[in-house]
């Protein structure tokens, strides 16, 4: 549990030599999806029916790092919230509705134009920014979230420690990716994609992390992760949250030797 104080996070030099992480033709195929993101019928349908399951899991993570009454309607009241590889906002928006100062980037200029658009016209006051996230110097950050990204850049661990950088010391980071598992090549590309839920060429199956290599990735980054939650998919449930990682999972971290109390 962690009862500090929240801090402004301060502005950091760009970051000049760590690798690029940003794959254009991923930048591209979201980009061309930016008119339908807020549409739940459209060609994110599937991210509409995901972000309450990740909500949920957000929502305890937060409560139980920052110390928060389960019942308040702002727990992020004060504190500054980071999403990384945002899209068009589908989950800024929540996050900002819960009190935070909320930054989203992503690397698409025609998802951050939707995003701001939609923000404007929800009446939320929410920073987007466009490119490398090592390059736009943003450090100190109380929340630091990026779901379902990491399966799409470049470099895993430049960006694993891009995000890093952003992170406050006492922070929280909460990290989500399909696993790279016969389940996920069964549902999430042979499935999903050919049944048309969605786009073609979404996903690349390859490039999915498993849990280990995350794990990994992250020690690497100087974070340590928490104990990760599977995100299940049956017929009679829907998405939802369990304890089989085999087609998702979401997990916390933090600064690797800070202690959870």
């Amino acid at each position: 549990m962690n009862n500090a104080t929240p801090r402004a996070p301060e502005q950091a030099n760009p970051d000049t030599t760590t690798p690029a992480t940003i794959r254009p033709e991923e930048a591209a195929h979201f980009g061309a999806m930016a008119a339908e993101w807020w549409d739940p019928k459209g060609s994110s349908g599937m991210l509409h029916k995901l972000n309450p399951v990740r909500l949920g899991f957000i929502r305890r993570a937060i409560d139980a790092h920052f110390g928060g009454d389960s019942r308040a309607l702002k727990p992020l009241a004060g504190r500054r919230v980071l999403d990384a590889g945002c899209g068009a906002g589908l989950l800024c928006e929540p996050l900002a509705r819960l009190g935070g100062e909320v930054t989203g980037v992503d690397a698409a200029p025609e998802n951050i134009a939707a995003a701001c658009a939609h923000a404007e016209a929800s009446g939320l006051a929410i920073d987007y920014r466009c490119g490398e996230l090592s390059s736009l110097g943003l450090v100190g950050y109380d929340l630091v979230c990026s779901l379902e990204v990491i399966e799409h850049v470049a470099d895993k661990a430049a960006f694993l420690k891009g995000l890093a950088a952003t992170l406050a010391e006492d922070g929280l980071m909460i990290l989500s990716a399909p696993n790279r598992s016969a389940l996920s090549r069964l549902l999430l590309v042979e499935g999903a994609e050919r049944l048309g839920m969605v786009p073609r060429g979404t996903h690349d199956w390859s490039a999915f992390p498993t849990f280990e290599e995350l794990t990994q990735l992250a020690t690497e980054a100087g974070l340590a992760l928490g104990e990760p939650t599977g995100i299940s998919w049956s017929p009679a449930r829907g998405l939802h949250l369990s304890e089989d990682l085999s087609l998702n999972f979401i997990v916390t971290a933090r600064r690797a030797g800070v202690s959870e109390d």
